[in-house]
C-alpha cells in the first residue's frame, strides 16, 4: 500500500529522491518508479538484532538522506528513526490508527465505521515532512510487455485475463473452497475469459490444480513464474478476483480492476486496496453475522463465524465480475 503514495510522491514532487528501506523480496515493486532506489534490509545476517539495527542505521547514514518517513511503525523501524532523530534528522511515522481499528472490531460497544485508509495514513506521513500528497489522481505504470517465456506458459492474450488468489494468510479470510470451485467453474463456462490461478507453496499448488478442474482456459501459474513475472502477468489482467490479502493490493498498485472477497475482515478497517470502488468489495452478512469485523487481520477465531463467507454468494461474484469486465 506504500507503492501508491510513492508514485504520488515522485511525480509531485520530481526533485525528490526516494530510498525505500525494506526486504528484498518486495524490490519488484518498486522497481520502474521514477527518482526511486531500493536498499535491500539483511535482517538474517548483517541487521539482524539491535547490533544489525546500529549498523543498518550506520548503512543508511552513508546515503546523506535528509528525512526519514517511517511508515511501517514497529519496533524495529522505531529503533531506526529515533537514531536519525537524535543526529538532527527530521523524522515521522505513519500514525496506524490502532485505536480506532479496535473499536472497529471489538464485539462489545462496536463502532461499525470505515476507519481512515494506510494510504491516507501514509500520505499524512510525508506531509508531515514537507510533503503533502493528492492521493485522488493516481497514475499507474504501463502494462508490462510480456516475454516468450511468460507466453509460452499463460498464451497470447487473445481473451480477456482474470486473476483468482483464492488464498490469504489466515484461515478467516479465505473463501470456501466449494464455493471457490463454482466461482471458476462459471468462469470457465464463458468461452471469452481466460483464468489464472495464484498461490504459492506445494500445498497451495495441489489445491489450485484441483480447482483448475481440467478447464482449458483455466491455468495455475503458481510455481511456474519468478515474482517479478508473476507482477507482469497480473499488470496484463484485466481483472483481478481476490481475498484480504497482499494479491488485491499488487493487482491494485499496477491499475488493475480488483474484486475483494471479505469474511472475517472488513474494508472499513483500512486496508481497502487502492483506488478501488466500494462496490468491488464483497462481505459477508452482516445480518447474520453482527460481530463482523471480528479482527484486522482475520487472525481472531469467533465461535459460530466459521461460516459467515458463505452469505456470499458464488453468483453474486460471478455477476459482478462479468458486470465489471
Amino acid at each position: 500500500m506504500t507503492v501508491p503514495v510513492l508514485r504520488a510522491l515522485v511525480l509531485q514532487y520530481p526533485d525528490v529522491e526516494v530510498t525505500v528501506v525494506s526486504r528484498p523480496f518486495f524490490k519488484p515493486f518498486f522497481d520502474g518508479i521514477p527518482n526511486v532506489n531500493f536498499f535491500p534490509v539483511d535482517l538474517n545476517k548483517r541487521h539482524k538484532g539491535f547490533p544489525g539495527l546500529l549498523r543498518l542505521y550506520s548503512d543508511l547514514r552513508k546515503l546523506n538522506v535528509d528525512k526519514i518517513a517511517d511508515l511501517h511503525n514497529v519496533l524495529r523501524s522505531k529503533v531506526v528513526r529515533n537514531l536519525f532523530a537524535m543526529s538532527g534528522k527530521k523524522v515521522a511515522a505513519t500514525d496506524k490508527g490502532r485505536s480506532d481499528k479496535k473499536a472497529l472490531t471489538r464485539s462489545v460497544n462496536k463502532i461499525f465505521a470505515p476507519v481512515k485508509p494506510m494510504t491516507e495514513r501514509h500520505a499524512e506521513t510525508f506531509a508531515q515532512l514537507g510533503f503533502p500528497l493528492n492521493l485522488s489522481q493516481p497514475k499507474y505504470p504501463k502494462k508490462a510487455i510480456l516475454s516468450n517465456e511468460i507466453i509460452s506458459i499463460t498464451g497470447n492474450k487473445d481473451e480477456k485475463w482474470i486473476g483468482i488468489a483464492p488464498f490469504a494468510q489466515y484461515e478467516g479470510k479465505v473463501y470456501p473452497i466449494d464455493l471457490m470451485q463454482k466461482v471458476i467453474d462459471g468462469l470457465a463456462s464463458e468461452a471469452n475469459l481466460k483464468t489464472f490461478l495464484f498461490g504459492g507453496g506445494e500445498k497451495e499448488i495441489q489445491r489450485l490444480n484441483q480447482l483448475k478442474n481440467n478447464h482449458s482456459n483455466v491455468s495455475v501459474l503458481a510455481g511456474k513464474l519468478k515474482f517479478k513475472q508473476e507482477l507482469e502477468v497480473i499488470s496484463n489482467l484485466d481483472l483481478m478476483l481476490s481475498m484480504d490479502s497482499g494479491n488485491a493490493h499488487i493487482a491494485a498498485m499496477l491499475g488493475v480492476k480488483v474484486i475483494t472477497l471479505w469474511g472475517a475482515t472488513h474494508p472499513y478497517a483500512g486496508f481497502q486496496p487502492f483506488g478501488q470502488p466500494d462496490d468491488f468489495c464483497l462481505t459477508a452478512n452482516r445480518e447474520q453475522y453482527p460481530l463482523l469485523p471480528t479482527s484486522v487481520y482475520g487472525n481472531k477465531k469467533v465461535e459460530g463465524y466459521e461460516d459467515a463467507m458463505r452469505t456470499i454468494l458464488p453468483n453474486t461474484v460471478i455477476d459482478k465480475i462479468k458486470k465489471e469486465l
